[in-house]
């Protein structure tokens, strides 16, 4: 989708086309932030870390 933008516009018309930019554009994949600070972790995850790479 191509927006032209004149030399000279307004702060409301670069708002509003932004916005309708935004409206048309879908976001691919999943949306990750729904699983935000679902995990609990028992342990630091610094140490979690350090005994994953010792088992080598």
């Amino acid at each position: 989708m191509v927006m032209v933008i004149k030399q000279g516009e307004t702060k409301n018309n670069l708002k509003n086309i932004l916005e309708k930019l935004s409206k048309k554009i879908k976001p691919k994949g999943i949306d990750v932030y729904k699983y935000v600070a679902k995990i609990n972790l028992h342990k630091d995850a610094l140490d979690i870390q350090r005994d994953l790479r010792n088992e080598w």
